[in-house]
């Protein structure tokens, strides 16, 4: 249950979501090594496998550049007869990926002296944005802290009643206005009242966006002003969230809300429905950004922390393999 007392990882063990993790990332055979064993058999490493797992990485999302550097490495130590099974560059494989991931996974860390603590949460429409929003409440709950919802989505009813009903599950306070009214007067009004109670938290939704949109993207430009009002240094954290099904089209949603607002952290939503994984390697690449979170499901636990060996091992060998995941 939502509103249950229970302490951080009763029911919800981080064993139990990375298991989760290798089962729904890649259904089926669509890992990156799958059946690679096969077409290497009998064979040494040549350029006809390199080039495969070259297209397996491009399949996948994993982008130009990325395969690029990936490939890169393989094929010098290929050349240097360091990889001379198939075993040996499935592994090399894995570590490159963990080498581009790990800088990147960093947990979303919340500032007790900074409080109300405030996350403004961005990203385009049907990225899974509010959900997200209700899933993190949980887990900071969970963990004794206070917090607060603040609709600043007042462009879509439903968006508020969503936020609500997460609100009400969560026990988390929620503050709303008005249908239409400005987000940055909900913002500005929530973050008051979250200040005056000594709330530790405060969550603060937006309306959904394209991010070539650039008088929406002014408005959350404009919301951070208004929150800078109160508060400096606010807000602390802006986090990004993103539908890994939009493959290359989430890594320029990347770029610019980036370059429009200052990202501080990603979280990577859907990635159950997809065997485009890649994405992930494509942005921690590109931007180096902190990615805080990733979602596997519509459950509320499928929702964890970002971990960059778990996730190359599943992305790599599916759900065959425990790898360092557990």
């Amino acid at each position: 249950m939502f509103g249950s007392q229970s302490k951080p990882g009763d029911g919800e063990t981080r064993g139990g979501f990375l298991k989760r993790l290798r089962a729904r990332l890649n259904r089926g055979n669509s890992w990156l090594t799958v059946d690679l064993g096969e077409l290497v058999r009998g064979r040494a490493i040549d350029a006809a496998i390199l080039d495969e797992l070259e297209s397996r990485l491009l399949g996948a999302d994993v982008g130009v550049e990325a395969t690029q550097f990936i490939l890169d490495s393989l094929r010098q130590r290929v050349e240097r007869s360091e990889l001379a099974n198939v075993e040996a560059l499935i592994a090399a494989l894995r570590t490159k990926i963990v080498e581009i991931l790990a800088p990147c996974a960093k947990p979303l860390l919340i500032d007790a002296a900074r409080r109300p603590f405030v996350v403004l949460v961005v990203g385009v429409n049907g990225s899974g944005k509010t959900t997200s929003i209700g899933k993190l409440a949980r887990r900071l709950t969970a963990e004794g802290k206070s917090v607060m919802l603040a609709a600043g989505d007042t462009f879509r009813s439903a968006a508020v009643e969503q936020l609500e009903i997460w609100a009400k599950a969560t026990g988390a306070a929620f503050a709303a206005q008005q249908a239409g009214a400005d987000p940055g007067a909900v913002v500005f009004d929530a973050l008051q009242s979250a200040r005056a109670r000594g709330i530790d938290v405060l969550l603060a939704d937006t309306a959904g966006r394209l991010h070539s949109q650039s008088h929406l993207m002014a408005e959350l430009q404009k919301v951070r002003r208004v929150m800078q009002r109160i508060d400096a240094s606010a807000p602390h954290e802006v986090l990004l969230v993103l539908d890994a099904n939009q493959g290359q089209n989430a890594l320029a949603q990347a770029v610019q809300f980036h370059a429009a607002i200052g990202v501080t952290g990603l979280v990577l939503t859907k990635l159950d429905g997809t065997a485009k994984g890649g994405i992930v390697i494509a942005i921690a690449r590109k931007l180096a950004l902190p990615i805080r979170f990733i979602g596997i499901g519509e459950q509320a636990e499928d929702f964890g922390q970002f971990d960059a060996e778990a996730f190359a091992t599943a992305l790599v060998d599916g759900g065959t393999t425990s790898g360092s995941a557990a």
